[in-house]
């Protein structure tokens, strides 16, 4: 399994949805988000038609989690608000969390957790599009689900192995499939059309310092990723908190105060979220 080669699972991956284990909503997904073309009206008609989709989207956007709390009442409105880059992104989470939870117990908790942290980071790195860096946060592992729903005996094992072994999930996965989640995930933003920023950060976060197209929001996924594990919230593959990229570090530029702040606003909203979400 190691030697696994990593073009036959690009290939793979890339064909998606050709693939029997994958629910037919992310497959259905997979091809509007595909489309370079695809509009907002094409977009709201595709979610408006799918009464589970439209509660889920409208949930999210909704909830403590986004910043519009009960403002919301059609996917109309919300996709015009949001842009079409950043529903794209929440239609692919709200389609993959169900997924999620049952790949991994804990890895939607740990998403929405990165997801949160990435936006606050981002306000106070006076970023303007601080949504775009949230999407990031919380699709960044949406690879683990990717190769969970691909191989799910072999995830399983990998997950053991990091496990058994006190090494990252990253490194394990390395051993196996040759190839990493972040990898898995960045083939299939590119191939989603998502912009070329946010494919970076999704492909990047544990390497920001290989970031050419967004050194900043790479760095705060990457940060946020390894504040979550530190606090423990969720479960992300493994118990270990990796230590931050000094690059990176460097590029964010926090106080002790900055963080203590970040971690206090995560653990309420994480708190609020948890509940709209199992509401």
């Amino acid at each position: 399994m190691g030697n696994m080669d990593p073009k036959a699972l690009r290939m793979r991956v890339e064909n998606i949805s050709n693939i029997p284990t994958i629910p037919s909503v992310l497959k259905q997904l997979s091809t509007i988000i595909e489309n370079p073309k695809i509009s907002l009206n094409e977009i709201s008609h595709f979610v408006s038609k799918d009464p589970a989709l439209t509660t889920k989207i409208l949930q999210m956007v909704n909830s403590a989690l986004y910043g519009f709390p009960g403002r919301i009442s059609s996917v109309n409105h919300a996709v015009m608000l949001l842009g079409l880059n950043v529903v794209k992104g929440l239609l692919l989470s709200v389609s993959v969390f169900e997924i999620m939870h049952k790949a991994m117990i804990g890895l939607r908790e740990h998403s929405i957790g990165v997801a949160i942290a990435s936006k606050v980071l981002a306000q106070k790195k006076g970023l303007k599009e601080p949504e775009e860096v949230f999407v990031a946060g919380l699709l960044h592992d949406v690879g683990k689900v990717i190769l969970t729903l691909m191989y799910p005996e072999e995830y399983d094992r990998t997950v053991k192995e990091a496990e058994a072994a006190g090494i990252s999930i990253f490194d394990a996965e390395r051993n196996n499939f040759s190839e990493t989640h972040a990898a898995v995930a960045g083939w299939l933003s590119e191939k989603w059309h998502f912009p070329k920023k946010l494919c970076d950060c999704i492909e990047n976060h544990h390497r920001p310092q290989v970031s050419t197209l967004a050194p900043l929001e790479t760095a705060i996924v990457h940060m946020a990723d390894i504040l979550v594990k530190a606090r423990g919230l969720g479960f992300s593959g493994d118990n270990l908190v990796p230590e931050v990229n000094p690059k990176a570090w460097e590029t964010l530029g926090l106080a002790e105060a900055d963080l203590r702040e970040i971690l206090k606003e995560l653990e309420d909203s994480v708190e609020q979220t948890e509940e709209e979400f199992r509401a």
